[in-house]
């Protein structure tokens, strides 16, 4: 018996070290230890998944999960995570479904989607592709007709560190498909989720519409917890149904959680093309009570031929923002030149 230990520094090519962890992954064996603290792209054991890719930049640190899903475990800064991810996670057991929480990402439509039980909860090919970026491929599904590539990386404006998520819908079947990007994701409860209106007018006379039971989309709504105020719907906690839709172009969305941070998402719309999700939304959010809140960012309708592709691209920052004390409200007009100064305009899609 012998062991082999290997080290890598700064000045070693990172495209053998890639390579290396790429077969590992690919293999089920634990990756090499790494000494150097420099090294910015490895897999490592996280929340019970052996697999785990964690990347890091600056003082901005993301995870990711192959092994179920291809999610994001982990998006933070400062160690301020962004994601909620459940403890039951810690049971996870290959081949068996789980609980499937944090940085979740789909496609649509939702109401007529084909089933795709693999792709949403089943294992993924993992790679490192540079120090700073990874890339996960879902498995292929015969039935559903679609593979997903999420490609994530960090991306810098100013002093800011954001991920970038962009998820690639392929149509692997003979036929056409109709689909659309739809994020998932989970992050924290308890904080103040804002919409951006936008200057375009809305279709809904609320101006978001309201899930109630039996599928029933209601556009005229009053809730004491949903305020219009500067521009924004707030959601202060909460509502009367957890399950909201926005067809906002505004390009964005914030959340402001207790703990002094603001999780913003960019992602870029298209107010000439279709949106085919059952009420034309570009975003939805699902509050309901307990630990967690869905920001879902939604993408038009992508017809695709066989063998085409689309993209869609969602970037995510986190920046330092007061919470408000019992009996006041966020400073809007300051949030938002935050916004525009600290992160910069989302991708456009790719076809």
């Amino acid at each position: 018996m012998f062991s082999v230990r290997l080290r890598f520094t700064r000045q070693d090519n990172f495209a053998f070290v890639t390579v290396i962890t790429t077969v590992l992954i690919a293999l089920g064996w634990p990756a090499p230890s790494v000494a150097d603290d420099s090294v910015t792209a490895r897999v490592v054991m996280y929340h019970g998944y052996s697999k785990a890719i964690e990347l890091k930049r600056g003082n901005a640190r993301a995870v990711l999960c192959p092994q179920a899903g291809g999610r994001v475990l982990e998006f933070s800064v400062d160690g301020q995570n962004a994601m909620f991810l459940d403890d039951e996670e810690k049971n996870w057991q290959p081949g068996k479904p789980g609980p499937a929480s944090a940085g979740r990402f789909d496609y649509g439509p939702e109401l007529t989607v084909i089933a795709h039980p693999k792709t949403w909860s089943g294992e993924w090919t993992g790679e490192i592709t540079s120090e700073h970026s990874a890339k996960l491929t879902s498995p292929r599904e015969e039935a559903a007709g679609i593979q997903l590539v999420r490609e994530f990386r960090f991306i810098t404006h100013g002093k800011s560190v954001g991920l970038s998520c962009q998820q690639t819908m392929i149509n692997v079947s003979q036929e056409v498909r109709e689909v659309c990007h739809w994020g998932r994701s989970f992050s924290p409860g308890g904080g103040i989720c804002l919409i951006p209106l936008g200057d375009r007018p809305s279709k809904f006379p609320s101006k978001y519409a309201m899930y109630e039971e039996g599928a029933i989309i209601n556009v005229r709504n009053k809730d004491d917890l949903i305020r219009e105020r500067d521009g924004f719907l707030e959601i202060l906690a909460p509502p009367r149904k957890p399950k909201l839709g926005f067809d906002s172009h505004a390009g964005w969305l914030g959340y402001v959680m207790p703990n002094n941070t603001l999780f913003v998402k960019r992602f870029a719309t298209f107010p000439d093309r279709v949106y085919n999700e059952a009420a034309g939304l570009t975003l939805s959010v699902w509050y309901p009570t307990g630990p967690r809140i869905e920001l879902e960012p939604i993408g038009p309708r992508e017809r695709l031929q066989p063998g085409e592709s689309a993209s869609f691209t969602e970037d995510w920052w986190l920046l330092s923002h007061p919470f408000p004390k019992e009996g006041q409200s966020i400073d809007l007009q300051r949030l938002r030149e935050q916004v525009a100064k600290e992160t910069a305009v989302a991708h456009k899609i790719a076809n």
